[in-house]
């Protein structure tokens, strides 16, 4: 009863805090519940659990990484909740479960909002029932938000199921001194958590209790991120295959024989380009969508700037294209990037016009993504090049001017400034006008940090996607050549030449020049890589990976 009169209070606005205990899930962002998210949004404070949170809140919510002041302070951002560390107490020292419930209260009682994020779920192996008593005791309200639990995804992410038509019986297991592992000696499928340590003298007491030494055994570690491996054995020998593999917690083992399956069902660790770093050398603004779909096929992006988009020097001659624009001057309006269309819609708006402008006006568009962008705008695309998408393309699909059909022989043509003179020698010899504009600027970001500079020359990168001519020239100015062995992806035949001409080797050249197609490429690239190395017998790597340890190793499968 008290804790509903809580709840009244708390969602009526009175000065009561509400908490909300939710489970962040196994460790892959895209496992929070949809439930999590709104939630995370409209928190005064999130109270963590494990480091990684800081930055899982931050990311979800678009918020900017903390700048630290030149006394070592780190500056609070000034948009979103408060994140209070609940893993450390100001002291440097863990918090216990006591003293982090203290921490939840202490700020729900000011009246805030309080998320208190917890890996897994907080009612299943967690902490959460302690934390949420405490609240009772403070007449504080709450809820809980179930989470994905590591005990059934990371067994999921390794491609074992913990339950079959034949295997109906499943028991989950926290492991310590005092477990009676008799009572498991038959053959339903175990879930051991915390068991890395223990897991030689585990495996004897279950051999010893009757389990077959042959019994499967798998373990996985940092499931659901892509740092996951898994290492399959069985229970006579699964001490000495973890120590070679270097198993170290947080990982689940699951033991029976279910884990025959992960064979023909495995499809996290065997996604093409599983674990890869690959570096993205684009503006902020553009590398999203690249790494997004980076991210579908396993990889690990890292976005480094390599130009920044600003507008021209002198805004005069934009300012007098788009009047003419509004005046009819133009029969066509070519645009060759993204950019070109988010420079003329922001002039657009600086003057209070809109789509409406455009009436009577043919547009083109240099590829699909530039369409779409334009679509974006309410506007429709008369061009898009029927073949290759690129100037060239579109000088193949443009209309000669004729004089009887055609009543203005001039095109608006805004671009970057460091655009090429192609389509605007092309566009002359089909007899058109060309007002060749500079829209935008593109200029040389600055340096990344050393560690990044230092990872690119090392080959610590195990691929690098460039997107353009500039993004190769850039790059190498600011941060230096990439190393011989990362695999180098370029976008079409003009980026290819570029990067060649600084030294670099081309191993992925897209078929069209099309981001989405320069990824599925390299991914091709890294399937192709993958199932040669398990058809020749030897054990998946990754570029970065050139000089294995002579040293055996287990049969850590990936």
């Amino acid at each position: 009863m008290t804790r509903g009169k809580t709840t009244t209070t708390s969602t009526t606005g009175a000065t009561r805090g509400w908490v909300s205990f939710v489970g962040s899930g196994p460790g892959d962002p895209g496992l929070l519940t949809v439930r999590a998210v709104d939630l995370l949004k409209q928190a005064d404070v999130v109270v963590t659990e494990v480091p990684e949170h800081a930055g899982l809140v931050r990311r979800l919510l678009g918020l900017p990484t903390p700048v630290v002041a030149e006394d070592g302070e780190e500056q609070a951002p000034v948009a979103g909740p408060e994140i209070v560390d609940g893993g450390f107490g100001e002291d440097g020292q863990p918090l216990t479960h006591a003293a982090r419930a203290k921490v939840v209260v202490k700020h729900a009682k000011k009246g805030a909002r309080v998320v208190r994020l917890m890996a897994g779920d907080p009612f299943l192996y967690a902490s959460g029932p302690e934390e949420a008593q405490s609240c009772v005791k403070a007449g504080l309200g709450f809820e809980i938000v179930p989470g994905v639990s590591s005990v059934s995804a990371v067994p999921a992410y390794a491609g074992i199921p913990l339950t079959t038509k034949d295997n109906r019986e499943m028991a989950v297991v926290t492991c310590g001194d005092k477990v009676d592992w008799s009572q498991y000696a038959d053959k339903r499928t175990l879930v051991l958590l915390s068991a890395v340590g223990m897991i030689g003298d585990i495996a004897k007491a279950l051999v010893d209790a009757g389990r077959s030494p042959q019994t499967p055994v798998a373990m996985t570690r940092v499931g659901t991120t892509t740092e996951q491996a898994t290492v399959v054995s069985d229970l006579e020998h699964v001490a000495a295959d973890a120590r070679a593999a270097r198993m170290a917690p947080p990982a689940i083992t699951v033991i029976g024989d279910v884990v025959d399956l992960r064979e023909t069902l495995s499809w996290f660790e065997t996604k093409p380009l599983f674990g890869w770093r690959v570096l993205v050398p684009r503006t902020k603004e553009q590398a999203g969508s690249l790494s997004e779909r980076l991210r579908g096929y396993g990889a690990v992006p890292e976005e480094v700037p390599t130009i920044s988009v600003e507008p021209p020097r002198n805004p005069l001659q934009m300012d007098k294209a788009v009047r003419g624009l509004v005046e009819g001057r133009y029969e066509w309006i070519a645009f060759t990037s993204v950019n070109a269309v988010k420079a003329v819609r922001e002039k657009f708006e600086e003057y209070g016009l809109d789509a409406r402008a455009f009436s009577g006006l043919k547009i083109a568009a240099v590829g699909d993504k530039t369409a779409q962008a334009i679509a974006a705008w309410g506007l429709r695309a008369d061009l898009v090049p029927s073949g290759e998408q690129s100037a060239a393309g579109l000088l193949e699909d443009w209309p000669e001017y004729d004089e009887l059909l055609d009543p203005i022989n001039r095109v608006f043509l805004p671009r970057a400034d460091i655009a090429t003179e192609n389509l605007v020698a092309g566009l002359i010899d089909l007899g058109w006008e060309c007002d060749d504009v500079t829209a935008y600027r593109t200029v040389r970001a600055t340096p990344p940090p050393a560690p990044t500079r230092d990872a690119i020359k090392t080959g610590k990168f195990d691929a690098v996607v460039f997107t353009s001519s500039s993004t190769v020239r850039n790059l190498v100015g600011i941060a230096g050549k990439p190393h011989p062995s990362t695999i180098i992806a370029v976008i079409g035949p003009a980026t290819a030449k570029t990067a060649e001409e600084h030294g670099l080797r081309v191993d992925v050249l897209s078929p069209k020049p099309d981001v989405d197609a320069l990824t599925d490429a390299l991914a091709d690239f890294g399937a192709a890589r993958r199932d040669a190395m398990v058809e020749a017998g030897q054990p998946v790597t990754k570029p970065s990976e050139r000089k294995p340890s002579a040293r055996r190793k287990a049969s850590t499968s990936r």
